[in-house]
């Protein structure tokens, strides 16, 4: 090992050891997510104005639509879609569909994107929580949704969108073709709203997209930002989510974010699970999709 690989593995491990300490500031419980009772809908069936470069409606195809609800096992719907020319996912047009649900029980999970104030008080009528793609360097925006927005807009419909109900942000590492480019100013922005739940993704190379031949960053490189995120944000609940790379990618990370510091981890590999347990957490098993932890939080 080289001296400056040396000094490397001594910040990363004193990052770590910081973000422990955090940690143990909250319950010593490490939740994990088996989503089978949150069925996913999208609004727009297969149709999404953006073509991402990350997802090309890849994603929508495995949703249902509302003509496929309700299901009878599900007990919560993230509530989804392609968004149109302006990032938005038209929920708003579809208060019958949102309204059906929520009087029969459901928890409702919803992605709504760039929407502003008018359609952030429709929705508020609804949701239970909101899950927002956080995206706050304007050339990510531009070179993956193809959107001239930046930090701004992102922040913006946040704040229209808590006016009315929780908001649990979204961020994705590596979101720019596997780059980590703009996740520290996004990094930054958190820390000066303090939600008190965020989601972590990585991104995950999927065939038939621009994105397709690229490598998500390094594990090691997601868990380090994850630890910065732990001592940048040490009241917010942080969850690795479901969009993650899967096979021995996961079984590398997941240990490194357990010992970074999340307090929830989507369907983790058994290394991480191990790793809670060798770190005295207990393991709290949910049904749901992991955003709507943030009612039990």
């Amino acid at each position: 090992m080289t001296a400056i690989a040396a000094r490397e593995r001594e910040t990363r491990a004193a990052l770590v050891e910081e973000a422990w300490r955090v940690r143990e500031g909250f319950p010593p419980v490490l939740a994990v997510d088996r989503p089978r009772r949150t069925v996913p809908v999208s609004v727009t069936g297969t149709a999404c104005s953006l073509g991402c470069a990350h997802c090309g409606g890849h994603y929508l195809r495995g949703m249902r639509t509302p003509q496929q609800v309700p299901v009878p096992h599900a007990s919560s719907y993230l509530v989804s879609g392609g968004c149109d020319e302006r990032g938005r996912v038209p929920l708003w047009r579809h208060e019958k569909l949102l309204d059906r649900l929520r009087r029969q029980g459901a928890l409702l999970n919803l992605h709504p994107g760039l929407v502003g104030a008018e359609e952030a008080h429709i929705l508020g009528a609804y949701g239970h929580v909101v899950s927002l793609d956080w995206v706050t360097d304007p050339g990510t925006v531009a070179e993956v949704y193809g959107l001239a927005a930046g930090g701004n807009a992102y922040e913006a419909a946040y704040r229209a969108l808590a006016a009315y109900l929780p908001v649990v942000p979204h961020l994705c590492l590596g979101l720019w073709g596997g780059r980590m480019a703009g996740e520290w100013d996004a990094l930054a922005r958190l820390r000066v709203l303090q939600p008190r739940m965020v989601v972590f993704l990585v991104f995950v190379p999927t065939p038939g997209t621009r994105y397709a031949h690229c490598r998500p960053p390094a594990p090691e490189e997601v868990a380090s930002f994850l630890a910065q995120a732990r001592v940048a944000l040490p009241r917010s609940w942080l969850a690795l989510g479901c969009m993650r790379p899967p096979g021995e990618y996961r079984r590398r990370l997941d240990p490194l974010a357990v010992a970074a510091g999340v307090n929830r981890i989507v369907m983790p590999s058994p290394e991480g699970v191990r790793e809670a347990q060798e770190r005295g957490l207990s393991i709290s098993v949910h049904e749901e999709c992991c955003a709507l932890g943030l009612a039990s939080t």
